[in-house]
């Protein structure tokens, strides 16, 4: 978080933030000294806090739950996105198992024909050589020195070798025919068993990712509900002290005092603050259909800023940890302007005093610490813990841009 120092001006100028009141001051002009005080601090924050839609975003976060753990519901998510990954992975790898298996068979198949053929013309050959053994022997005994021997010898020797090579050649084509034929039974009931597995851990993904969604929904609602209620309230007694003020300063007219009246005017009505609108995050779809389109709707969103091309990580991570996938990247302009201004590498979200070595890591990274420490989508509560300071605007700035993805 980037904070401002105060800024200090001579007494002369006029009430500032360094400047201290003179003790002689009359009820009236205290007043109107203090109402130009609190103008000049609402415009100031509010020029700052609009800072990240202008361009030049000082971080105002004050996160609080950048550790938290996961609860119970958030552990099923990562878990069912966890195996649902392994089995897809699985599938996967028994898929390229399978193919390279017909691929071996296909090739086995179509080479064995002429192999049987030359192996059946080896055994004929190898029976001949056997029926004719008696008068070959006794052409090698009868050669006329040694070297004749050896060369009949070898002679003789090479023919059964080669007849013989052939024969196991074919016994070796057939027997690993064989085997690839069983390896890819094998595989496809592997396959078939590890697709169910995937079908079924999707399906825990989308009921705890949709039961996530219906909760934060809910209740983000009931929180921008109660927090109408009380700026209501609070309006309401302002208005009522500003009745009275303007009564006393009336009071102070009519015994001769300079000072203009001050009401209920001079109060500014809390921020409005208006429950999230839906996502409308399909989460019935399997992954892959997921991160095409809201990776495709985000990449649109953050084009031109260096967060630009991220569409596909924001969204993967939105679905590994089952949030609003909206909601990293709308912080991501309130903070830093989509990362244009970050005061830590990688970090456009003000998240504590953290750099991260890449965009892939900080984008995981913090979407999973808002699933853990803040829930599935924006809410009052989470604004609060986010940024205390200016939580209301916050919550309208954030919320307003994701509207826009």
């Amino acid at each position: 978080m980037q904070r401002n120092a105060p800024e200090t001006h001579d007494a002369a100028d006029g009430p500032t933030f360094g400047a201290a009141f003179p003790r002689a001051e009359s009820p009236a002009r205290l007043r109107r000294t203090l109402t130009a005080k609190a103008l000049i601090c609402a415009l100031l924050t509010c020029a700052l806090s609009t800072a990240g839609l202008a361009g030049a975003a000082p971080a105002f976060a004050e996160t609080t739950e950048i550790d938290a753990q996961p609860d119970a519901l958030q552990q099923q998510i990562e878990s069912t996105a966890a195996a649902y990954d392994e089995a897809t992975a699985r599938v996967e790898e028994l898929e390229r198992q399978i193919a390279d298996n017909e691929a071996k068979i296909k090739e086995l198949q179509a080479d064995l024909p002429e192999q049987r053929e030359r192996g059946a013309e080896a055994l004929r050959a190898l029976y001949k050589l056997q029926q004719e053994m008696p008068g070959v022997i006794e052409v090698i005994l009868n050669a006329k020195s040694l070297g004749d021997f050896l060369t009949a010898f070898e002679y003789i020797d090479h023919i059964q070798r080669s007849n013989v090579a052939e024969i196991e050649r074919l016994q070796s084509m057939t027997a690993d025919l064989e085997t690839s034929q069983s390896e890819l039974e094998q595989a496809r009931e592997s396959a078939a068993s590890e697709q169910r597995a995937a079908e079924n851990a999707l399906a825990e993904a989308q009921r705890a990712r949709e039961e996530a969604q219906r909760r934060a929904q809910e209740e983000a609602a009931r929180q921008a509900e109660e927090e109408a209620r009380a700026s209501q309230e609070e309006a309401a007694k302002a208005a009522e002290e500003g009745n009275q003020q303007e009564e006393q300063a009336q009071e102070e007219q009519k015994e001769g005092a300079a000072a203009a009246p001050e009401g209920g005017a001079g109060q500014n009505p809390p921020a409005e603050v208006q429950p999230p609108s839906s996502d409308g995050a399909d989460w019935s779809s399997d992954k892959a259909s997921f991160v095409a389109e809201w990776g495709g709707r985000i990449d649109a969103y953050l084009a031109g800023s260096p967060l630009a091309g991220q569409g596909s990580t924001f969204a993967e991570a939105a679905w590994n940890y089952g949030i609003d996938p909206r909601w990293s990247p709308a912080i991501a302009n309130t903070e830093s302007s989509k990362g244009a201004y970050c005061s830590y590498p990688h970090n456009a979200w003000g998240w504590g005093s953290v750099s991260w070595g890449s965009w892939e890591e900080a984008i995981n990274a913090h979407v999973r610490g808002l699933a853990s420490g803040y829930g599935y989508t924006i809410s009052v509560e989470a604004a609060k813990k986010y940024c205390p300071p200016n939580w209301e605007h916050w919550y309208n700035a954030t919320l307003g841009q994701m509207n826009l993805i």
